[in-house]
């Protein structure tokens, strides 16, 4: 029981610091901010037709 109740706190501070690590990976960044570039979709005009 001595060790289970030095192991939570160590177990719960682990998991504190790498979900803290995991949401400053999440936030944007000034290169992240940027819009991105629009992709030119091909329309029907476009395509060959089809015998």
């Amino acid at each position: 029981m001595a060790l289970l109740a030095a192991l939570v706190p160590v177990v719960m501070l682990a998991v504190v610091l790498a979900l803290g690590r995991y949401e400053d990976a999440l936030l944007p960044t000034p290169d992240t901010e940027a819009q991105p570039t629009p992709v030119a979709r091909p329309t029907a005009g476009d395509r060959e037709p089809t015998a």
